[in-house]
């Protein structure tokens, strides 16, 4: 329980030296190991500004027994509890030229098995041949998601900037957004951020010519109704 007082007060924390250099030198190995092989794969988009995989963890699983060290099994179990699963996962790899950059946002959609008409789930698309739609706002609350760092974060390689404590207002239009307290969350290789789906956040374009990977996994303990199931569910490694 030590981080949830944060995570709930802030939307966020910060959490360093959850991996050693070597777990993430691994990691790191594993998917260039496999993006040599896969790169026609649709899951798997690129640019001159992103290289990201989508359902990480599946495209990927080999990663999973390094993700889930000792460190952060316990920061999970410790901080929220039993019961929670992968519900998506996406790697980002932004080049140390990037001019991509992304507007403050909430995370608003999940990963869903099928399109079936259920009240108060809306917005449907698809991507990647895979369903995704906005829950109600009572399922994004209780999730989180979890960003791991492969490489030193600041805010000249495109960090995270937070509206702090903007996830307990709920779900509300970001024209109608105030910035009272910004937070530019720079994290140490081999660290992590987590955060709550609702909180506003951005990242900036790179300015200093250095690498910034993340792999950002999302996280629930709830069933869906009326038989709708989590389309990337996979349980947390032992």
């Amino acid at each position: 329980m030590k981080y949830l007082s944060e995570i709930n007060t802030e939307g966020f924390t910060i959490i360093e030296n959850v991996y050693s250099d070597d777990e993430i030198e691994k990691i790191i190995s594993l998917i260039e190991n496999t993006t040599e092989k896969k790169t026609e794969n649709t899951t798997f988009r690129k640019s001159q500004d992103l290289f990201a995989i989508r359902q990480f963890h599946k495209e990927i699983p080999e990663t999973l027994a390094f993700i889930f060290n000792k460190n952060l099994k316990n920061i999970i179990e410790n901080t929220f509890g039993k019961g929670y699963f992968i519900t998506k996962s996406i790697y980002f790899d932004k080049p140390e030229k990037s001019n991509w950059f992304v507007a403050y946002h909430q995370d608003l959609t999940i990963s869903v098995d099928k399109k079936t008409e259920i009240e108060n789930f809306e917005n449907w698309t698809v991507k990647q041949n895979q369903f995704a739609v906005q829950p109600p706002a009572a399922i994004l609350e209780k999730n989180f998601t979890i960003r791991i760092h492969m490489d030193k974060t600041t805010k000249e390689n495109g960090a995270l900037k937070v509206i702090n404590n903007s996830h307990s207002k709920g779900i509300f239009r970001v024209e109608n957004l105030e910035i009272e307290n910004e937070t530019i969350c720079e994290v140490e290789k081999g660290g992590i951020m987590i955060m709550k789906p609702l909180l506003f956040h951005a990242s900036n374009k790179t300015t200093n010519n250095e690498r910034r990977r993340v792999i950002h996994i999302e996280f629930s303990n709830q069933q869906l109704p009326d038989g709708l199931d989590w389309s990337e569910k996979d349980s947390i490694r032992n």
